[in-house]
């Protein structure tokens, strides 16, 4: 499909997780387009990671019909970013965050007239997925595409940017700062079964295919200026794919300080969502950096080609080595 062409014109833009990793890069392309923002965020707090600009701060929570319909009010587009890697006590469940809150953005929208609708959701998100992750993520897409929003679902893989937490936490165990020290750490796929052939340490990485988070917020922000984004789905890649073990090592030697000596190393990914889930039902799960579905995800592939993002969006992925550079320095 040919590109369509991007317009000038200002619009107000609602978006709910503003304030995080994502959100705050969406906002700051969102600026620099010339848009206005309309920020959901909890905290008063939180307002200052978000760079200075066009921005009406709302405060309230996702689940609070009357912050929602603020944050709406007047707004041309929506694009709903919120979502979590893991579960946590206190009603933080994946089903909450990702099912619950996307049903309160798309009433929001809904009642507010705001027809322009931006979904974040995963790539690998799919109905048969083993992770509750990737499951409750499609669950909040069918939503989406049942409701009478002009929509578009965005589907990312690995993130990169110098304030994302992968690169904070890979950095880290390339220094050995961060547990475990010793190596750097992968989830694996299983080990296989006696007779079988016993693969390499690549064979038994996922081939994963990281995104820098600037790309990810130019492709948010062109969506919502082209109408032949609206009812699609489109996964947003970076140019390269490569294993967990050829991530960690380029990230290794990237980083200022890092102990070249430290190999990866993969960390079966059965056992380990095991040993999260009995940790969790003991309640002990904040004792460790992952939960149930981040190993199973981590094990599977999550690959794609960027050229729907660059043919609809106008949107071509950066080199990693330059994405990778751009997070050391930072």
């Amino acid at each position: 499909m040919p590109s369509a062409e991007t317009t000038s014109d200002s619009r107000v833009v609602a978006v709910t997780g503003a304030t995080g990793f994502v959100g705050r890069h969406v906002v700051d392309e969102l600026l620099r387009r010339g848009h206005r923002v309309r920020a959901l965020s909890r905290s008063r707090e939180r307002w200052n990671v978000l760079p200075e600009g066009d921005i009406t701060h709302v405060l309230g929570d996702v689940f609070d019909e009357q912050s929602m319909d603020r944050l709406a009010e007047g707004a041309d587009a929506f694009i709903h970013l919120i979502g979590i890697r893991r579960e946590q006590s206190g009603g933080v469940t994946f089903k909450r965050l990702h099912v619950d809150a996307t049903r309160a953005a798309i009433g929001a929208a809904t009642r507010s007239g705001v027809s322009r609708y931006i979904q974040m959701s995963a790539l690998g998100t799919r109905p048969e997925a083993r992770s509750d992750y990737h499951k409750t993520k499609w669950a909040a897409e069918q939503l989406v595409r049942d409701s009478n929003l002009q929509w578009t679902i965005m589907r990312p893989s690995v993130i990169l940017g110098p304030d994302g937490e992968f690169m904070d936490m890979a950095m880290g165990w390339a220094r050995g700062e961060e547990p475990p020290k010793r190596f750097l750490p992968y989830f694996a796929k299983p080990i296989p079964m006696v007779g079988e052939r016993v693969p390499d340490s690549a064979d038994r990485s996922a081939t994963v295919q990281p995104v820098s988070v600037r790309d990810v917020a130019a492709a948010f922000a062109s969506a919502i200026e082209r109408d032949d984004a609206i009812g699609e789905t489109y996964p947003v890649v970076g140019p390269q794919p490569m294993t967990w073990p050829q991530l960690l090592v380029l990230v290794r030697d990237a980083t200022p300080g890092a102990n070249r000596k430290l190999q990866p190393f993969g960390i079966p990914a059965e056992i380990a969502s095991a040993v999260a889930l009995g940790f969790q039902k003991i309640g002990l799960g904040s004792l460790l950096p992952f939960g149930p579905s981040e190993p199973l995800m981590a094990a599977e592939d999550n690959a794609g080609t960027p050229a729907k993002v660059s043919a609809h969006l106008g949107v071509t992925p950066e080199p990693f080595r330059e994405t990778l550079s751009w997070c050391v320095a930072h």
